[in-house]
């Protein structure tokens, strides 16, 4: 089964930067590669609903963004490593929730940027960031 490890999170200033990494194991599965999966960031606020942060589709490498990040965030793929990449910069402190990553072989990145990402099928243990002020 497909399992993902996410890590990276921490305590950082206003302006600083982080960079979350999402392993990916257990491929192939059910006939799918890593390649065939959307892979996604998602995080949720205390008291806040969950949302969408940015997609990848490691076949075609396009990244996806919520509006709140666009400029700021950088997703990228390893596909060797099976593992994908978020470098948080100019992180403000809204940006402070859990991080997740998710991962469904049916899902488009560019739709699931912008869900909450029940219909993602696989996630990983979350990682917190915090950005102080």
């Amino acid at each position: 089964e497909v399992q993902l490890q996410a890590s990276g999170g921490g305590l950082v200033q206003a302006g600083g930067s982080l960079r979350l990494s999402c392993a990916a194991s257990g491929f192939p599965f059910a006939g799918f590669t890593f390649d065939d999966y959307a892979i996604c960031w998602f995080r949720q606020a205390p008291g806040k609903e969950r949302e969408g942060v940015s997609c990848i589709s490691p076949s075609d490498g396009k990244p996806y963004y919520a509006d709140s990040v666009r400029g700021r965030f950088t997703i990228s793929s390893d596909n060797a490593k099976k593992t994908v990449y978020l470098q948080m910069n100019r992180l403000k402190p809204e940006d402070t929730a859990v991080y997740f990553c998710a991962a469904d072989s049916a899902a488009s990145a560019i739709v699931a940027v912008d869900t909450t990402g029940d219909g993602m099928d696989y996630w990983g243990d979350g990682t917190q960031v915090t950005v102080s002020s």
